[in-house]
């Protein structure tokens, strides 16, 4: 039997599950250590979670990868995390080329660009259509039944697509190239007017992804309709919206009331400093589905019922937090902590709890809590989404 290394509980450098006021025993039996470093609050849980909590996170690195000529995809559906019923997450990429076929969906998407560049298109039903370039944090956003498509273009892309419904799989999409897959060849004739031998060489199955040449310039592949343009554009560069900025970090949030044609899906990009937190706060209108840009944090959710847990979070996790639990984030990495909130509404909405406090009457709050004037005097009767205090 091999023999394991010391350290203060016995056991080197392998971390076991003993706090600091020291509940908890060694753990010497089959484990992940890899796993256990990279969640030392959910394997040390603070002393204050409590409670059966089901699991809110889940990382893309365990999901089932799927390889196209053209790129590759993956994505979290409450398969993956069984708690997450609003919305669902796709991570694509496409290479240079790379083609999203001509598709649509039962659900809205919305998008925002991780990496590269990609030309987008798409039409309304009244016969309207919308070309566009997009890059590094730009947004896009087709509501249900709008059929479109997405190519990489020079260098590429990546991005992360999100879905208004929990169960939604890729797999469940509407293609250009499995509908004609699945129509007889007179069908199509008598549709188009064309012979059957136009049809000669269609793809036998669904294509899903294909590699196809960079397209030219987006004035070169302009396309005209006699209807004219979308009346709301489907694309907003987040990244270029003034942000909410405090010492803590930066919030920007995209809803309807700045990206109009997003009527099912808001969201924020949150920056949270070294040493800050997102504030203690909670969502009146639905669940929070986060995914991770940057940096690491841990996650605490408020589940009343003297029920809280922890869960540390990085990059590339999808986080959930269920309607109206309080929450708040933590960096407690050497850079910035960077992710998106997103809710299934047209707004967002958040209520923090020191706006709360310092909106209520003073002896109330004193009250309830049993506090006194130190307290009292730092509540805030401005919203903070990201806090720091250098004394502390």
């Amino acid at each position: 039997m091999t023999k394991r290394p010391q350290n203060q509980h016995g056991y080197g450098d392998i971390p076991q599950p003993i706090r600091e006021d020291g509940a908890g025993a060694t753990d010497l039996g089959p484990r992940n250590i890899c796993r256990d470093l990279e969640n030392p609050d959910m394997f040390v849980p603070p002393k204050t979670d409590d409670g059966r909590i089901p699991n809110l996170k889940f990382s893309f690195s365990d999901t089932n990868m799927q390889l196209y000529q053209g790129g590759w995809s993956r994505e979290v559906t409450v398969r993956e995390l069984p708690i997450a019923t609003t919305l669902s997450g796709v991570n694509m990429r496409l290479t240079p080329g790379g083609v999203r076929e001509m598709h649509w969906h039962k659900q809205a998407e919305w998008a925002y660009m991780l990496l590269g560049t990609a030309r987008i298109t798409a039409m309304d039903q009244e016969g309207r259509n919308f070309i566009a370039d997009v890059g590094e944090g730009h947004l896009w956003y087709f509501p249900p039944g709008m059929p479109h498509s997405i190519q990489g273009l020079e260098d590429g892309c990546e991005f992360i697509l999100v879905f208004d419904d929990g169960s939604f799989s890729e797999s469940d999409t509407f293609t250009i190239s499995d509908w004609f897959a699945h129509t007889p060849k007179e069908v199509l004739s008598a549709n188009f007017g064309v012979s059957e031998n136009a049809f000669a060489h269609i793809p036998k199955n669904q294509t899903y992804m294909i590699q196809a040449k960079v397209p030219g310039s987006l004035e070169s592949q302009m396309v005209e309709s006699p209807y004219g343009n979308v009346p709301k554009s489907f694309t907003h560069n987040l990244l270029a919206q003034k942000p909410i900025t405090t010492s803590g970090g930066t919030v920007r949030i995209v809803d309807s009331t700045n990206f109009p044609i997003s009527t099912r899906i808001a969201a924020a990009l949150v920056e949270i400093k070294p040493g800050a937190m997102r504030e203690m706060h909670w969502h009146p209108n639905n669940d929070e589905w986060q995914y991770y840009l940057t940096g690491v944090g841990r996650m605490t959710a408020f589940a009343a019922d003297e029920t809280a847990r922890t869960f540390n979070v990085r990059a590339g996790d999808v986080g959930y937090v269920p309607f109206a639990f309080g929450h708040y984030i933590q960096n407690i990495g050497n850079e910035s902590l960077w992710f998106l909130e997103m809710f299934q509404s047209n707004r967002f909405e958040d209520i923090s709890l020191n706006q709360w406090m310092s909106l209520t009457p003073q002896k109330l709050v004193q009250s309830n809590l049993n506090v006194g004037p130190e307290l009292m005097k730092a509540l805030r009767k401005q919203k903070w989404p990201v806090v720091k205090y250098p004394k502390f």
